[in-house]
């Protein structure tokens, strides 16, 4: 059974991870075409091409030693789903299903959490309405604080019951998050931060909250600074396979290379079908059950 006190970081060596291959979630060329506008990804992803860079993400999860717990096919939820990080979230008690902030996947937290619980992960609860909150808001910085993204996807409500569901030794710190490009785009806070070791986080400052960056400093941060040009291509989206052992989208040169010269250990893979058109980078594909306590 899943051990859930140890997968409260975001950095720790990961050994085990839910994830759910594109073929099951994007299903076919017509699903994809019935339904990536209304869930405004930016182009249809490619059937026969995602399903290869799918192959090779998860290729790279497994060789890093992780076991996964593979997501079947479910008729009530979309293409969406392929990004499992946001329909639960990690609390001390287990798994919480989440309460999701866009109306189109209000049915993959109940889908997902009832998986992750038949495969023997322990049930943390349930966010539930008017509160909303995704997982990409949700990042872990050590077994006792988790921050929190206020924005467009999760709202105070979401935050309120999140913090019952961890209890009173978890402290919670909520990260007001910008308008930036309204409420339609994709934006968590896992867009601008993400941590790949106790003190090492990639991070876009320009959207980063003043107060949140001086608090990650404060509490011994180094930051690597993705550029204006990377923001889009997702190179503030970085997986964290174990400290300093990261995925991140291929084509983030500058990125890579600040992470390299910080001491990091970096792998790519293709996300332009997967990642790149839907919006959600490989710490969105990815659901962390077990992480080591390091």
């Amino acid at each position: 059974m899943t051990s859930p006190r140890t997968a409260l970081n975001e950095t720790g060596t990961l050994r085990q991870v839910g994830l759910k291959h594109a073929r099951a979630a994007f299903v076919s060329r017509a699903a994809i075409d019935d339904q990536w506008r209304a869930l405004n990804f930016t182009a249809p992803p490619d059937f026969d091409r995602a399903v290869a860079e799918y192959d090779a993400f998860a290729l790279l999860i497994v060789d890093s030693g992780a076991d996964v717990l593979w997501l079947p096919h479910d008729e009530r939820v979309g293409l969406d789903s392929v990004y499992v990080r946001d329909a639960t979230a990690l609390v001390p008690g287990g798994v919480a299903s989440c309460s999701m902030g866009k109306p189109q996947r209000e049915t993959e937290p109940e889908v997902q959490q009832a998986v992750l619980v038949a495969a023997g992960v322990r049930s943390g609860g349930h966010v539930t309405l008017p509160a909303r909150i995704e997982g990409g808001d949700i990042v872990w910085i050590d077994d006792t604080t988790v921050a929190v993204g206020r924005g467009y996807r999760t709202n105070d409500e979401g935050i309120a019951q999140f913090a019952r569901l961890c209890g009173p030794e978890v402290t919670c710190v909520t990260v007001p998050l910008p308008h930036w490009r309204g409420p339609s785009d994709v934006f968590h806070l896992m867009s601008v931060i993400s941590p790949v070791d106790r003190d090492l986080a990639v991070v876009y400052s320009p959207l980063l909250p003043v107060p949140f960056r001086e608090w990650l400093i404060a509490r011994g941060y180094q930051l690597v600074e993705v550029p204006d040009e990377e923001f889009e291509s997702m190179g503030a989206n970085v997986l964290a396979l174990g400290p300093r052992r990261c995925v991140m989208v291929e084509g983030n040169r500058v990125t890579r290379g600040r992470l390299e010269a910080a001491g990091a250990d970096v792998v790519e893979y293709a996300g332009r079908e997967i990642s790149l058109k839907g919006g959600g980078g490989p710490t969105c594909l990815t659901r962390p059950l077990v992480r080591l306590a390091e």
